[in-house]
């Protein structure tokens, strides 16, 4: 068994043609098993992701035993090939746009798991309701929504199928909710100029408002806010912070 990456609170290993998530003790056996069943139930869609093959204990720590699908990340070939950016990002859109077209009845959904997080922000209150507000004055839809949609998560075989990795976050709910996650993603990275084109090019494909997708960002930052990185917190601030006036 071969440690191939290394996170907080997380060990990945690779082990022939597996790969072991295993997991400190910060994340609850509930979680795990949670994180597990969600991805088994996305692999039902037919999608081509990794399938998960255990749930088990390596060292005294939980992991998910889930196929190693070999390839480059769609991030590595671009920075490879920084003059196929936008062939790229089209191939991003559409795949993500495909994904979108799923349903996943058991899943969790998006609007709740939002509502939990703007509710343990440290937001004052007057900001928290009118976030709630916001949220509950968005269409309901039960879209499948990968929650951590970026170019790192797309792995490309050498046949040139993509697999989308990474399901923890995976919920049923409004797909220019993850888009604005995208978005906010590519902002965090400093990648100002993807992040806009990203926007653009998601909208026209589905004959999206920007503004509609921009309303959704307040929401989104005081989500990413909850995990209490202080290097993101003056950048979400901005973005929440757009309530008091639009």
């Amino acid at each position: 068994m071969e440690l191939i990456y290394e996170s907080a609170g997380k060990k990945f290993y690779r082990d022939g043609d597996k790969l072991i998530k295993s997991f400190d003790e910060s994340y609850s056996k509930a979680n795990i098993l949670n994180e597990a069943l969600n991805q088994a139930r996305v692999e039902e869609t037919g999608l081509n992701i990794p399938k998960i093959l255990a749930v088990t204990v390596v060292d005294g720590r939980w992991a998910i035993v889930r196929e190693l699908i070999e390839g480059e990340t769609l991030e590595a070939l671009m920075q490879k090939h920084p003059e196929k950016e936008d062939e790229y990002l089209n191939f991003f859109v559409d795949l993500q746009i495909r994904m979108s077209k799923e349903r996943v009845p058991l899943l969790g959904h998006l609007r709740d798991k939002m509502h939990m997080k703007i509710s343990a922000s440290s937001y004052p209150a007057t900001v928290r309701y009118d976030l709630h507000m916001r949220l509950d004055g968005l269409p309901r839809h039960n879209k499948l929504c990968h929650g951590d949609f970026q170019p790192s998560n797309i792995i490309i075989k050498k046949d040139g199928t993509p697999y989308i990795v990474d399901w923890s976050h995976a919920t049923q709910g409004n797909g220019s909710a993850d888009a604005a996650r995208t978005y906010l993603i590519f902002k965090l990275q400093g990648k100002d100029g993807l992040a806009e084109k990203y926007l653009n090019l998601f909208c026209t494909k589905t004959d999206t408002a920007i503004q509609y997708v921009q309303r959704i960002l307040p929401i989104v930052a005081a989500s990413q806010s909850v995990k209490g990185k202080q290097e993101e917190k003056e950048f979400l601030d901005k973005w929440v912070n757009v309530c008091d006036w639009q």
